[in-house]
């Protein structure tokens, strides 16, 4: 392995233009692999977030643009699944210009709950381009609490023959 060069000569070429195309591609791929920071809405998946309470699971999925009729939401087992999709037109004309614009796609995102609901356990709201849902845990899975006694001395021996064989008054 050698270490590469500070310095170039006059016969040695100082830039590379085929190193530094496959370099902007490379990060242009990789950029495009690990997807934007930004959340979007189209093709793809909606930016949720997932809360849990002792009572219930909160999911927000940002949904911007969207129709509240074009969401679609369900159950299936324990897979909640949150799909649509987004229709958007928009024209305007100002002065010479004429701009339309239009924006389709559809989404989907899906999460497997720690449960199966219970009928009517879901409830969802929409508000100013945000999904809002509450589950509700069956019975089962609300986790409580139990506090346990706690009795003082030393426990009950585990084997009964050697207690009657050292009690008092009692002969082996």
């Amino acid at each position: 392995m050698s270490l590469p060069r500070l310095w170039t000569t006059s016969q040695e070429p100082a830039f590379d233009p085929f190193r530094a195309m496959r370099r902007e591609v490379e990060d242009a791929l990789r950029a495009f692999n690990q997807g934007s920071s930004s959340p979007s809405i189209g093709a793809g998946e909606p930016a949720i977030n997932v809360a849990e309470t002792k009572d219930a699971f909160e999911v927000t999925a940002e949904l911007p643009g969207v129709d509240e009729k074009d969401i679609k939401v369900s159950l299936d087992g324990n897979q909640l699944v949150i799909s649509g999709e987004k229709k958007a037109e928009s024209t305007k004309v100002e002065k010479n210009w004429h701009v339309e614009e239009r924006s389709y796609g559809s989404f989907y995102r899906s999460m497997s709950l720690p449960f199966e609901p219970e009928d009517g356990a879901v409830e969802a709201h929409f508000d100013k381009g945000v999904l809002h849902l509450a589950i509700n845990k069956p019975a089962k899975a609300v986790k409580t609490t139990k506090t346990i006694d706690i009795k003082t001395g030393a426990p009950p021996s585990a084997n009964p023959v050697s207690d009657k064989a050292t009690a008092p008054g009692k002969a082996a």
